[in-house]
């Protein structure tokens, strides 16, 4: 790989970390603090949707995350030809 495209496989893997992030922040303190009382009217298994966000929910987020970010960079090594063959 050369420069340019060591340079524009970095740039995208960035892109797709802070995209990921941003979700990830969005569901752990958006909906787990900042909507948090808007979401109690919503019950989930018996329990306020507030408190299962802020407990339970960003928890599954970022394991869904982990495993979204795990197909993107797979897809992103194949066509920058560095994948494990």
């Amino acid at each position: 790989m050369d420069k340019s495209q060591r340079k524009l496989y970095w740039q995208r893997n960035l892109k797709y970390l802070m995209i990921l992030l941003v979700i990830w922040f969005a569901v752990s303190y958006g909906a787990g603090i900042m909507f948090a009382d808007a979401l109690n009217s919503i019950r989930l298994g018996g329990f306020k949707l507030g408190f299962w966000f802020a407990q339970q929910g960003s928890i599954y987020a970022f394991v869904i995350l982990i495993f979204v970010y795990v197909r993107l960079m797979n897809k992103l090594d194949k066509e920058f030809d560095v994948d494990e063959k």
